[in-house]
């Protein structure tokens, strides 16, 4: 399957929310609180060309999330939704993403995720990524990982 990403428009926000919801929910109960995509405000960052999509069958089934930060990349965000998990897409999103911040000029791309979500941290492990440090941000015990792009 071929994915085609591009960055999301207005249209796209509550299909954004969805695959947010989606993909993030089953943390809720063993995090004890919703995890921070949960919380972004997703029309702000399409207002700032910040989410990329990826649709599935004319629906938006992946999305991406970047901040550039000098000449370092955040990764903010990558979710798939449930019905498109297995076909690649966030293995697409990623590298996607790696290539946006090389483009951009940023050496290196980093990310986190909360420390409790271990699936995420080993699949981030085995794409290249290391951890830079742990921390306690907002009430969210996170994982910091960043991947050097040079």
């Amino acid at each position: 399957m071929q994915f085609v990403p591009r960055i999301a428009n207005h249209s796209d926000l509550a299909a954004i929310q969805d695959v947010v919801k989606e993909a993030y929910t089953p943390y809720v109960n063993c995090i004890g609180r919703e995890p921070g995509p949960m919380l972004d405000d997703y029309e702000a960052l399409i207002n700032d060309c910040r989410v990329t999509v990826i649709e599935v069958d004319c629906v938006v089934r992946g999305i991406l999330v970047l901040i550039p930060e000098n000449d370092v990349m955040l990764l903010d965000n990558v979710a798939v939704a449930s019905s498109a998990q297995g076909l690649g897409l966030g293995r697409f999103l990623i590298a996607h993403a790696e290539q946006c911040a090389k483009t951009a000029g940023c050496h290196l791309i980093r990310l986190y995720t909360n420390e409790i979500m271990t699936r995420n941290i080993d699949y981030y492990t085995r794409l290249g990524y290391v951890e830079t440090h742990r921390a306690e941000e907002k009430g969210l015990k996170r994982v910091y990982m960043a991947k050097s792009l040079t």
